[in-house]
């Protein structure tokens, strides 16, 4: 007899599964139980709080003692004199939130674009770098306890045994290093522990929801212990291909996460973790604007106009993008030591990631073969970073020094893929030529020739390959120069180094080229009319990217920056802290992936900062605002050009502008009574350009950026206690992100005023709730929650890519109200 092998995921399923139902059965006869964790605080330094900055037990009611790493040491939150969200793990279980991508409105002033997860798109503050290509860098950074995610194929992972989220708004360069311009997103997962512990968790929902997740924590001995944690995440998808029944939205998505702790002597710490995840599913949905028939060879309109555009939030859903899927491997190893002294400690953190993504979507947003367009990206990526630091406290001074090296290598493709008949709909909308492929076949058609030219794929593709190493040292020192008043001065030296290359690689069509071959060897080109050898001879040549072809090209460039900061800040009492602020941050400078021979210079910011943080334990209030000002020089932002190297084929090329932006900031805790808790998180903004013209050649100098001016988020959490012997806890939370402000390049970009049929970028409103019971000492209990509640949908943008060939804008849109039950338990 033989055994069929079972995928991991397939396993990993069913061990959740299994592990969830015995935790609910032990847990209905376990205990309370209590331990102490042998290691520091989450985070990436050991040591304690410097005393000037621990964290006050009296104010743990109110603020939950959360302890950040935020200045690359242990302090309180209401210490750190910069802008700073934090939000708990518990903040995303009650958001039911599976990454970071599902919860960004709750956090104003974030925005994370992950339609499509291998390619998201991270903004902090108005400042974002759309372009997913490998040679251009991230203005935000995100760091997985303290490790840099350097390309956006491995920046948005699924949140796994997850203790707290850091999000840092302005230059974080100094303490944080590389790309860190626009700010800094910390991700802090949990270490093992000393006590024996075990968790699982299952939720059940709409649309095909099953997700669950478990843990372990093993203590081995007083020195080694070990905590593993693995989740399965899958839906069947919120909308249906109306042709093929396909579906879309669909998430299937599993990982594990192992992390082994051994204190090697009673000075010294070793934590090794290894973390692995895997994505398959089907591509974002691209609802399509253009009304057409069921006739699939019927070329829409062009060029189209847009007050016949269907509604995208209720038109049907017509994709055909062939062998469309998106996919990643992702495996990462981190080995960190901390060492403790008498005066200090010393930590080194030797991490390497690697991740493999496959994205092929439809980018047409039609079934027609005429008008079939769809796009594909394929990356290989790997990266090693090491970091020493250093760090002390005098009493005079609190300080932290150090060095690291980062190395990556990457490559990627970037691939276009139409048919011929598709082909034959861009020689008559853009080159003015006719239909000569769709007329050809016709000619040997009706003179009886087995041949035809149209139904052939036809593929462009651009393939990078980038070589990077960057070397920093940097310092940072908190002069205590009263018990009140502090000066805090850091720099940093950063050098990058990096090789990038591309090759446009020359067109493949080989049934197109077959049947070419054929009818010459027939005799039958000699009998075409002029201008039809002439179509055909051109289309022999790339269309699409059209930059020396077959011709690999490389630069080699070098950037070296210092980056400091200064802070100023004083506490008029003990619960009321101000401060100021002067930071400037950097960005690598980089290269457009599709554009051969494209380099631009390094991004550069200075922001001022002055902030007021604020407690009164007393009324259990927290209280913290700030306002900013900062003057962004020569950011680079993916644009749609309509007319990429006069061909009249648009292609969405990398933009340089000199933006400022000014800005407030506020947030308010207030627990009145032991059972209720509100929360309130508001921003503004108004962000504009300097100095820019759009690739369309829009000048834009003066305008809007498109960042809307208002966001905020507010909450209440009420619980009632001795509820069937448990305890009851309502959860709601609502999120306002403003409506867009546009600009003279916003209609092309896809960002405002589209069509009369529907809105582009209006105010987003959502509302979240959870009713949550739990046992005592939290053994077990039930949710239930939804996501979007009232069902608010809105279209988030259109693509143009398209327009201007095929005359098929597409729609992206947000999905529907989520809702689920939730069994967990632990021991």
């Amino acid at each position: 007899m033989s055994i069929r092998p079972r995928p991991l995921s397939v396993s990993l399923r069913q061990l959740l599964g299994g592990t969830a139902l015995l935790l609910c059965a032990q847990a209905a006869h376990a205990g309370d139980s209590a331990g102490n964790p042998a290691s520091p605080p989450n985070g990436q330094d050991g040591g304690s709080p410097s005393p000037q900055n621990a964290a006050d037990p009296a104010k743990a009611k109110l603020l939950g003692n959360v302890t950040v790493t935020a200045q690359s040491r242990n302090q309180e939150m209401q210490s750190v004199p910069i802008p700073l969200q934090i939000v708990t793990a518990k903040q995303v279980d009650t958001l039911a939130a599976t990454d970071l991508s599902k919860m960004d409105l709750f956090v104003p002033g974030l925005v994370v674009s992950a339609d499509q997860p291998t390619q998201p798109n991270y903004q902090l503050r108005g400042i974002a770098t759309s372009d997913f290509g490998i040679g251009t860098e991230p203005a935000v950074g995100v760091y997985i306890n303290g490790v840099y995610a350097a390309r956006s194929g491995g920046a948005l992972l699924a949140f796994n045994d997850l203790a707290r989220i850091e999000v840092l708004k302005g230059p974080q360069g100094t303490l944080f290093g590389r790309n860190a311009a626009a700010g800094a997103i910390s991700i802090v997962t949990n270490e093992p522990t000393d006590r024996f512990e075990g968790k699982a968790r299952l939720r059940v929902g709409n649309y095909g929801k099953v997700y669950g997740d478990a843990l372990l924590n093993l203590p081995i001995n007083h020195d080694m212990a070990l905590r593993v944690s693995a989740y399965d995440n899958q839906s069947d998808g919120w909308v249906k291909d109306a042709a093929t029944g396909k579906r879309y939205g669909e998430d299937n998505d599993w990982g594990t996460r192992a992390v082994f702790r051994w204190n090697l002597t009673p000075d010294t710490r070793m934590l090794l973790s290894w973390d692995h995840e895997k994505l398959n599913q089907p591509p974002h949905p691209a609802f399509g604007l253009v009304p057409l028939s069921n006739d699939t060879n019927q070329r829409p309109p062009f060029p189209p106009d847009p007050s016949t555009y269907l509604n995208p939030l209720h038109a049907p859903l017509y994709n055909d993008a062939v062998g469309g899927r998106e996919s990643r491997t992702f495996d990462g190893v981190t080995l960190t030591f901390d060492h403790s002294f008498s005066w200090g400690s010393l930590v080194s953190t030797t991490a390497w990631r690697g991740f493999d993504t496959f994205n092929r979507g439809d980018y047409d947003g039609t079934n027609h073969i005429v008008s079939y367009l769809d796009t594909t990206n394929i990356e290989h990526n790997n990266s090693w970073y090491q970091e020493f630091k250093l760090s002390g406290n005098t009493g005079i001074a609190d300080w932290v020094a150090g060095l690291s090296y980062y190395q990556e290598q990457a490559r990627q493709t970037s691939q276009t893929n139409i048919f011929t008949d598709s082909l034959d709909t861009l020689a008559n909308n853009v080159m003015g030529a006719g239909t000569p492929l769709t007329d050809i076949s016709s000619f040997l058609q009706a003179n009886g020739l087995p041949y035809t030219l149209l139904g052939d794929p036809w593929h462009e593709a651009i393939s990078n390959v980038g070589k990077f190493k960057a070397y920093a040292a940097f310092g940072d020192v908190i002069w205590h120069v009263s018990d009140r008043f502090n000066i805090t001065t850091g720099i940093r030296y950063t050098r990058d180094r990096k090789t990038f290359s591309w090759y446009n690689m020359p067109r493949s069509a080989p049934q197109f080229d077959g049947t070419i071959q054929a009818l010459d060897q027939a005799g039958v080109l000699a009998m075409l009319p002029p201008e039809a050898q002439m179509a055909l001879a051109a289309f022999g040549n790339n269309i699409i990217f059209t930059d020396a072809v077959g011709v690999p090209v490389q630069f080699h460039n070098t950037w070296n920056n210092v980056s400091p900061r200064l802070v100023l800040d004083y506490k008029f009492t003990p619960d009321v802290m101000g401060y100021a602020s002067v930071t400037k941050g950097y960005k690598a400078g980089g290269y457009n992936s599709v554009q051969v021979g494209s380099r631009f210079a390094p991004e550069k910011v200075i922001n001022y900062e002055a902030g007021l943080k604020t407690t009164f334990p007393e009324q259990n209030l927290l209280l913290n605002g700030s306002v900013y000002y900062y003057r962004y020089d020569n950011k680079q932002s993916l644009s749609l050009d309509p007319n990429s190297a006069g061909s009249g084929v648009p292609r969405y090329l990398v933009n340089s502008t000199d933006q400022e932006a000014k800005g407030l900031e506020l947030e308010a805790l207030w627990q009145p009574v032991e059972e209720l808790r509100l929360n309130f998180t508001g921003a503004y903004i108004d962000s504009t350009y300097r100095k820019a013209v759009a690739d369309s050649g829009a000048v834009l100098t003066g305008q809007p950026t498109g960042e809307p001016r208002f966001s905020y988020t507010a909450g209440l959490a009420y619980t009632w206690r001795n509820v069937a012997g448990g305890a009851l806890e309502f959860d709601v939370n609502y999120a306002y992100r403003g409506k867009t402000r546009c600009n003279n390049d916003s209609r092309l970009q896809g960002d405002c005023v589209i069509s009369p049929n529907f809105k582009v970028g209006e105010a987003q409103h959502r509302t979240d709730a959870r009713l949550d019971w739990r046992a005592p000492g939290d053994r077990w209990g039930v949710a239930l929650y939804a996501s979007n509640l009232f069902n608010d949908r809105y279209v988030t943008g259109v693509n143009n890519i398209s327009t201007t060939v095929f005359g098929t804008p597409y729609a992206s849109i947000t999905p529907p109200r989520m809702w689920g039950v939730e069994l967990r338990a632990k021991f």
